[in-house]
């Protein structure tokens, strides 16, 4: 623990990078992880303010849940969405919250934040002066400058308002950025990161939930179909492959009504697909078609995040159990043998490797 004086600076300078943003700062503790290890961004439940942040060492298997508070001596906020590494530094994203927060990948410290975001969903880095920042319920995706801790410019984004407007997770190839359009959406955005602006979009299935690029410079990404009733209409859910250079679909692979795909994920040579339907499904990139038989069995829960380990190859599944207690999230080896378990935060849902 550190002594009082030290709390007391702390909090006057956690108070000063806060603004006019409200926090209750409490007493903090050190923490270190020297080495490499995983991050669990944990949502917690909307408009609770329960937001959490959990690190995973995958060598000696052990887990340090709640470590933003911890440290820092404030809660992470409301929806932890998502998280990105540059460097040394840790970018969380915290949606309705409307912030990003800047750590130290090693002290688990804040470093700085980013504000006055609509409702950020993910950052993408395209130098460590420039990055991009997309939002639900805006049509626009922001420029910030990650230095400066500033919003620079915007992004805006074609046929779409404010009430409609979408962009989830992005991927970069080359000059350009593609983007998934998600909440009543059916497009990818090609952005030029030059001029900053969409040159541009291509027609999938409703809703593109996630997106990843393969190692052949394919784009994947799976849509969830809307639901019953939906304003902006229902289908089945799909899996597409999209060749980035030509901004075309190659593959279109056709799920069944109830099915809800989603997290497609890849392997760290990029060459396998992995995704959540009810099971785990894992698939090669060259297939023809989807496998019919799981990865890993669906047994009766709640499987809501995924991640691979670029290096092992291990899989880790979070499963959200029932949205109000602490999640667990699973290890397995690339063979599909379950290698360990841990409790993780209310709803793991992001994952991020360090």
């Amino acid at each position: 623990m550190r002594t009082a004086l030290h709390r007391i600076g702390t909090v006057l300078l956690l108070a000063l990078l806060a603004g006019c943003m409200k926090w209750d700062y409490g007493t903090t503790e050190d923490l270190a992880a020297q080495g490499a290890g995983l991050f669990i961004a944990n949502e917690g439940n909307f408009q609770y303010g329960n937001a959490t942040l959990s690190f995973y060492d995958p060598e000696t298997r052990q887990v340090e849940n709640e470590i933003f508070r911890r440290v820092n001596g404030f809660k992470l906020g409301d929806v932890a969405q998502s998280m990105t590494v540059r460097g040394g530094t840790g970018w969380i994203v915290v949606n309705n919250s409307h912030v990003i927060f800047a750590i130290d990948l090693d002290t688990f410290k804040e470093v700085g934040r980013i504000t006055d975001l609509t409702s950020p969903r993910y950052i993408h880095f395209l130098s460590d002066e420039k990055a991009y920042v997309t939002q639900l319920w805006d049509n626009r995706i922001f420029i910030v400058d990650p230095k400066r801790y500033e919003i620079t410019g915007y992004i805006e984004c074609p046929d779409m308002t404010m009430e409609s407007g979408s962009t989830e997770q992005m991927v970069q190839r080359g000059k350009y950025v593609y983007v998934n359009c998600w909440s009543y959406q059916n497009r990818i955005l090609k952005i030029d990161t030059e001029t900053d602006t969409v040159v541009g979009q291509l027609t999938v299935g409703i809703q593109p939930t996630s997106l990843a690029l393969d190692r052949n410079g394919k784009l994947w990404t799976l849509t969830d179909g809307g639901y019953e009733g939906s304003p902006y209409g229902h289908e089945t859910p799909a899996l597409y492959c999209i060749d980035a250079e030509t901004f075309t679909i190659e593959k279109e692979f056709r799920f069944a009504f109830g099915d809800a795909p989603s997290e497609i994920q890849l392997n760290g040579p990029g060459d396998t697909l992995y995704w959540i339907n009810d099971d785990i499904w894992r698939m090669d990139v060259e297939a023809d078609r989807v496998p019919v038989r799981p990865f890993v069995e669906y047994s009766g829960t709640i499987y809501y995040g995924l991640t691979v380990d670029p290096v092992r190859g291990d899989v880790y599944v979070a499963d959200a159990i029932d949205y109000q207690q602490p999640g667990i999230v699973y290890r397995y080896s690339p063979e599909g043998e379950l290698l360990d378990s841990f409790y993780a935060g209310i709803i793991p849902g992001a994952f991020c490797w360090k």
